[in-house]
């Protein structure tokens, strides 16, 4: 049977026939007139080739086809009506969903332990699946894709169709081993320069925010090592002569602070924005805006809100 030719208005007739065994009360119960039930009977009747109810002494009396129908039909409507009452209600302590999360390395550092609490607390059928990312422009990828519901990271190229909200900042510091000699005293420019430098780059460019500062007055630095991996500079920095300009939250999380000299920079550095992003097509869908409720709720100081 082809199912684009299967009005869903008729199942819900039968459904109200099933039950009431009367066109009129069946007409009722559903809001239909007894002239509009009678025609949805016969029309069912052509579809389904069968006669479904015949008249008995107490009222419509169903056919062994409609009995063999009865129950899928009423179990297909329920599947139905619970599916769209979804998409206006959610029950975080009852949902059994996947939230699919796209994250950069940081945030997935700074963001996952939190988010699992909250998770573990509020909603603890939900289960999570992540998705890292590198470049910022691959999160509007898998934004467009249905890859993911949402991601986290440095601020992509605009667009119209991806929404965002600013979840927190990260300063800039420098880091050197704790007993390197330039380690002592202010870090000026002139002693910055003259240093190997460690330069983290995601998305694999020798180039950095420090690099674009340092073009304005006309200098470069010296760079000794280019590594995607932000996570690895404080180690290598720990047991080596090289100094790293970095996130500070980068050198908290790492584990190595106490074997680091974290210093101000000698120049002027802007923070990062790390923001969360979704799709437009997502915005109102109740789950997800729950979701991003929780996620904003992760970051109470900072979040700007949807």
């Amino acid at each position: 049977m082809d199912l684009h030719g299967i009005d869903l208005n008729l199942l819900v007739a039968f459904d109200a026939l099933m039950a009431e065994r009367s066109v009129t009360r069946a007409g009722t119960r559903i809001g239909r007139t007894q002239p509009a039930m009678s025609a949805a009977l016969a029309r069912l009747r052509t579809l389904l080739r069968d006669e479904l109810f015949v008249r008995g002494p107490t009222g419509l009396q169903p056919t062994p086809r409609a009995l063999d129908l009865a129950d899928p039909i009423t179990h297909a409507l329920g599947e139905i009506q619970r599916t769209l009452e979804f998409t206006q209600e959610f029950d975080p302590s009852t949902s059994t969903v996947s939230m699919n999360v796209g994250l950069s390395d940081h945030p997935t550092f700074l963001l996952l332990p939190r988010l699992v609490s909250i998770l573990r607390q509020k909603a603890p059928g939900i289960a999570l699946n992540i998705r890292n990312f590198a470049n910022r422009d691959d999160a509007i990828t898998m934004l467009d894709g249905g890859e993911v519901d949402i991601t986290i990271g440095v601020q992509p190229t605009p667009t119209g169709r991806i929404l965002s909200t600013r979840l927190f900042e990260e300063r800039f510091v420098c880091i050197l081993r704790s007993d390197h000699p330039a380690a002592l005293g202010e870090l000026d420019l002139q002693r910055f320069l003259c240093l190997s430098h460690l330069l983290v780059s995601p998305e694999n460019e020798r180039f950095g925010v420090v690099d674009v500062a340092l073009a304005k007055m006309d200098l470069k630095r010296r760079l000794a090592l280019t590594l995607p991996q932000m996570y690895a500079a404080p180690a290598l920095v720990a047991s080596s002569d090289m100094i790293a300009t970095v996130m500070a939250g980068v050198v908290t999380a790492s584990g190595y602070a106490d074997k680091l000299a974290v210093l101000q920079p000698p120049l002027e550095l802007d923070p990062v924005q790390f923001l969360m992003s979704w799709h437009r097509r997502n915005d109102s869908h109740p789950a997800q805006r729950w979701f991003r409720s929780c996620i904003a709720g992760a970051f109470p100081d900072t979040c700007s809100g949807e």
